[in-house]
Formats: structure tokens, sequence, C-alpha cells
């Protein structure tokens, strides 16, 4: 048991302490909710983790609030922090924001493209396809996949909508993570993409809508399944 447990800590630990250690210590803690490395649920301890990280409890404190913010993280009464649940119907929720936020930006980007967004959207979609060789759990593919979509609002002039996605970052991104590289899927993630990136790109805006429908239904029924299954385990 104490080789396991000294196993989950040394990749967690900040051997030197940079300037920007809350920053770091943010990167590490949000990764790991997002790899599943701290469970839907789980208790965050604040000794526990500070012993992890190697960090203060006034930094990891920070962390958590900034994680709370983000939605990865919730604080229950007598209980404290603790990784936000994610269950099937929470992110079906998130999954019908993202609909019709993304169908919209879409066809106004479509109706608005020009060779200057059909550069910067084939630019990021090569960037989603680099990242993907890394694996689903890689931040390097959240950035890339946040560029595309970062690409898409801006171009349609959706700046108050991209807003609202950026809200909801962290939630998209737990869920990205079930998702995105799973081989349980009839067409990849990264086609997908490269379907929306191109019927935009040719500016067929019902093509656009279509294509982000399909991404955001096949993705959501993958993320029903696999939720549904883990809920299922819990229960047993």
């Amino acid at each position: 048991m104490s080789g396991m447990t000294m196993t989950k800590t040394d990749d967690l630990k900040i051997e030197r302490v940079p300037q920007t250690l809350r920053t770091m210590v943010l990167d590490r803690m949000r990764g790991a909710i997002l790899s599943g490395r701290f469970q839907s649920g789980e208790r965050l301890i604040e000794r526990s983790l500070c012993d992890q990280l190697g960090v203060s409890r006034s930094v990891v404190r920070e962390v958590i609030r900034y994680l709370e913010a983000e939605g990865l993280v919730e604080t229950l009464p007598n209980r404290g922090p603790i990784v936000a649940r994610m269950d099937w119907p929470t992110a079906r929720q998130i999954y019908d924001i993202r609909l019709l936020l993304e169908q919209s930006a879409a066809r106004a980007c479509a109706l608005r493209i020009d060779d200057v967004t059909r550069a910067q959207l084939r630019l990021a979609l090569a960037g989603i396809a680099a990242a993907s060789t890394e694996g689903q759990a890689e931040p390097a593919l959240f950035q890339a996949t946040t560029r595309f979509y970062e690409c898409i609002f801006m171009a349609a002039g959706h700046v108050i909508a991209w807003e609202t996605v950026q809200r909801l970052d962290g939630r998209i991104s737990r869920l990205r993570a079930l998702t995105l590289l799973t081989t349980d899927r009839s067409v990849s993630g990264l086609a997908r993409m490269t379907q929306i990136c191109e019927a935009i790109c040719s500016g067929d805006q019902g093509a656009a809508a279509q294509a982000v429908r399909g991404h955001l239904d096949e993705a959501a029924e993958i993320a029903r399944r696999i939720l549904e299954q883990e809920e299922a385990r819990k229960s047993v």
C-alpha cells in the first residue's frame, strides 16, 4: 500500500518553487480532475493535497477557489470541497447549451467566411490533429480544441456566446476527456471537427450546423453511456 501511495503522489509534487507556483498547482489539479485521477464526488482534503503537491495550505485553498469558479470543484456543507459531480443529467444540459451556441456560431461563421478565417480554422484544426496523438487527457489537446472553437465564435461575432462557453470550460473539458479520443464512435472526434471546418470554409451554413449537431449528438451519446455505467458501478 505504501508503494502505491508513493506512486500516486510523486507525479503531483512540485519539486521547486517557481514564481508561478499557483499556476502550476492549478494546472496540476485541473489535469488530475480532467484525467479522472480525482474522481467525481471525491473529497479534496487540504492536508492531503498539501502533502501530495508539496505546497502550503494557503496555495491549496486559493487553487480550490479557482477550480470552484471553473465548475470543477464544489463545496458541500459539513464536507468541504469535493470534485464536482458529473452525471448524465448535468452533462445533457451542457450538451444542449453547446448545441444551441455552436450551431448558431457555425452558421454565422459560414455566412461571414473569408480567406483569413479559412486559414485560421485550418491552422487550428492542424493543431488538434497534432495534439490528438498525445492522449485524451493532454492539456495540449484541450487547448487546441478551444482555439478551434474560439476562432469560430470570434469570426461569427458571437463574443458574448463565447464568454458563456468559457464559463463552462471546466465542465466541457471533463466531457471531452471522456469522449474526444474514444475509439467507441463511428467517426473520430478529429474527423467530426474536420467536417465542421470544411462546411464553414465552403460557406454552407446548413452543412455547418448539421456537422455541429452530428459531432455533439455522438459525443453526448458516448458521454451518456460512460456516465450511466459509472453510476451503475457505484450503486453495486
